[in-house]
């Protein structure tokens, strides 16, 4: 696999989910500039073959895929899965980047939330089918976008879908939380396995200026965010973390990791508490009809 210094991703496949837009696209077009092969996943069929042909325009950028899922169903993640799988030899990188804010509850096909649905149990889901794939490559990577919003969250066991009390803030810092425990065990997981090289680390892209929670905005979203984009970042600057962690050459062996402005920090206290964590990944193992150990191959 030859990388030249100006394209040190050559040769590496990267598979982006919420990749029309934002963070996501601007993930997308950042590592192309570098040399990737790069793959995006959205859920609206034109957006997702405009960003293709955008991507597609990057002087130097590798093969360009798109994929069409939408991530808050489970029979959705799996199809995604398969057509991955069948498409792509190999992943060096996936971007668990897909994310959104609902301010009104409401459930999915699967009779969950939708918050913890799209921010977490889909990246769970899609990282377990997708493993041995990952493992393919020798040194892969897998990168979750969380925020720091992670530090206001808790893990509500006894009500994770909001039915006896709701709150869009709270569901979302709850998820947020959930993406963070989640990338340490699996870290854990993955170094306690044989041989595997796979790393796991999750990010705070910033405050950035994008469409998010535009579908269902809340009160913040609708009074608050016109009048402070001025001060947030462009989704450029928000993904620089995310194509940091895809790509630092630096980063091949560090994993079970917070990052923020492309720096290690800590996370919340909560967030290191591997009791939580263990019960969280059963939790959605059995959410997702999956044996918590097995989590090695598609469905």
């Amino acid at each position: 696999m030859e990388h030249l210094p100006d394209r040190p991703m050559a040769g590496r496949t990267v598979l982006i989910t919420g990749g029309t837009g934002g963070i996501g696209k601007a993930t997308a077009l950042g590592l192309a500039t570098l040399g990737a092969d790069v793959a995006i996943v959205g859920r609206d069929r034109g957006r997702v073959a405009a960003a293709v042909r955008e991507i597609r325009a990057v002087d130097g950028g590798g093969q360009v895929d798109g994929f069409v899922a939408e991530l808050s169903a489970q029979d959705e993640v799996r199809r995604l899965a398969t057509e991955v799988r069948q498409a792509l030899a190999r992943i060096d990188v996936l971007v668990n980047n897909v994310g959104g804010y609902w301010s009104d509850r409401h459930l999915t096909a699967d009779g969950l939330e939708r918050t913890f649905a799209v921010n977490h149990v889909a990246p769970f889901l899609l990282t377990a089918l997708l493993r041995d794939r990952l493992a393919v490559s020798g040194a892969a990577r897998v990168v979750t976008v969380s925020s720091n919003a992670h530090r206001q969250g808790r893990i509500d066991f006894d009500d994770l879908h909001g039915e006896r009390s709701y709150s869009g803030a709270r569901a979302y810092n709850q998820s947020k939380l959930a993406n963070v425990l989640f990338t340490y065990e699996l870290a854990r997981r993955l170094a306690a396995g044989p041989g595997n090289a796979v790393t796991a680390n999750a990010l705070h892209p910033g405050v950035v200026n994008t469409a998010f929670g535009a579908e269902d905005p809340g009160t913040v979203q609708r009074l608050f965010v016109p009048l402070l984009r001025h001060l947030m970042k462009s989704p450029t600057q928000g993904a620089a973390t995310s194509i940091h962690l895809a790509s630092g050459p630096n980063l091949a062996r560090v994993t079970g990791r917070y990052f923020v402005n492309a720096r290690p920090k800590k996370s919340s206290p909560a967030s290191y508490d591997e009791d939580m964590a263990s019960r969280l990944w059963r939790v959605t193992a059995e959410l997702t009809g999956r044996s918590p150990e097995g989590t090695t191959s598609a469905e």
